[in-house]
């Protein structure tokens, strides 16, 4: 059976304050929809995520994702969520908000387990709060479920809902539109991690909540490549002036090279050679930049956090005092890291070796990352 998710994040955010909407802001390292889009595309059982944004969020949403499929919401939830399942083509969907950043692949198990036997099935945790109403008068909690996302269908059950729902009648919960037809909504175990994000003080305590599920990784990368004339110098994704270049597959900038399989070693993902081989003609002249935003793209599906990222440069010419800075900017600017997150160094080896020969040069770099735990 093919299966569809749909993330809802046409919303304006407006509780939650800053300078976009929630669903866009920054969040453990990256924008919240990003955290539930990876984890979506990273579940083996779903085969394609669909995002519903809002009319005008077409830029924030390549700025946060790069070009992946979406459509444009409506007014309500509803009329998105409407909006979502006239593109897909699967036999079960999952809709989620993406205000619920955190997805963890065991209810995404659970809840697909449970179709087998029902035509939806939500996610929910029991109330452990008193309740009262307004007048002050003790609620029974026994039988009450706080409801989270995302919740599964069978694709026909959940469309049925949707064209039989009165247009006057707003729905928040795709369930109870199931229910009202007489279909069997299972409830399966939610998770504390799906709490949703509404007001500022939420991203404090899913940064706090996140930050104790993560552990901290180092990883080491170090290359070396030989001088050759003819060639040009690059040093961190910055043309450096200098009488020889280096000689390589690519264009051979040992200092990309040696972050780039740092940022593997923290997820146990290899080396460069293992993703860009030297043996394929694609990668002839190619920028080490792109190796580098595969490295990152790679850590950020696993959930990863890149922190920190410490570079040595080992040669006894060019001076890279001059162009630190530069290379400092733009390895933060492909990291998309703050400047004061990357370290560049420089050291000879006193005139020792194939570098204190200037025959080449080498680089050294030491990537901080935390993972989930």
């Amino acid at each position: 059976m093919k299966t569809s998710a749909i993330i809802v994040a046409a919303g304006q955010g407006v509780r939650a304050g800053g300078g976009v909407p929630k669903q866009f802001a920054m969040l453990s390292g990256k924008p919240m929809l990003a955290h539930s889009y990876a984890a979506l595309c990273a579940h083996p059982a779903i085969d394609a995520v669909l995002v519903v944004i809002g009319d005008g969020q077409e830029s924030l949403l390549a700025d946060a994702l790069g070009e992946v499929p979406f459509v444009i919401g409506g007014a309500t939830r509803r009329e998105s969520v409407s909006n979502g399942l006239a593109a897909i083509d699967a036999e079960r969907v999952l809709v989620h908000d993406a205000a619920r950043p955190f997805l963890t692949a065991a209810v995404i198990d659970r809840l697909l387990d449970a179709l087998d036997d029902h035509q939806g099935a939500i996610p929910g945790l029991p109330l452990a709060d008193t309740l009262v109403s307004a007048a002050g008068e003790l609620v029974p909690r026994d039988g009450l479920t706080r409801v989270q996302t995302p919740q599964a269908f069978r694709t026909d059950a959940l469309r049925q809902a949707h064209a039989a729902w009165p247009v006057d009648r707003e729905a928040t919960d795709d369930g109870q539109m199931v229910r009202a037809l007489g279909h069997d909504v299972a409830i399966v175990e939610g998770a504390i991690e799906l709490e949703k994000i509404t007001h500022p003080a939420d991203f404090e305590a899913a940064e706090a909540r996140h930050a104790a599920q993560m552990r901290v990784r180092t990883a080491q990368g170090y290359d070396v490549h030989r001088f050759a004339v003819g060639e040009e110098l690059w040093l961190g994704g910055v043309l450096v002036p200098h009488s020889h270049g280096l000689s390589g597959h690519s264009d051979a900038d040992v200092a990309l090279h040696a972050i780039t399989d740092a940022l593997l070693g923290t997820i146990g993902a290899g080396d460069i050679g293992m993703h860009f081989p030297p043996s394929d003609a694609r990668w002839r002249g190619a920028r080490s930049a792109q190796f580098l935003e595969h490295a990152v793209r790679l850590v950020r599906a696993e959930g990863g956090v890149i922190d920190f990222i410490d570079l040595t440069i080992i040669c006894e010419a060019p001076k890279i005092g001059p162009h630190r800075e530069a290379i400092r900017a733009n390895i933060a600017g492909v990291l998309e890291l703050p400047v004061n997150c990357v370290s560049v160094k420089a050291t000879t080896t006193e005139r020792l070796g194939f570098t204190g020969r200037s025959e080449g040069m080498a680089a050294q770099a030491v990537a901080t990352v935390r993972v989930p735990g």
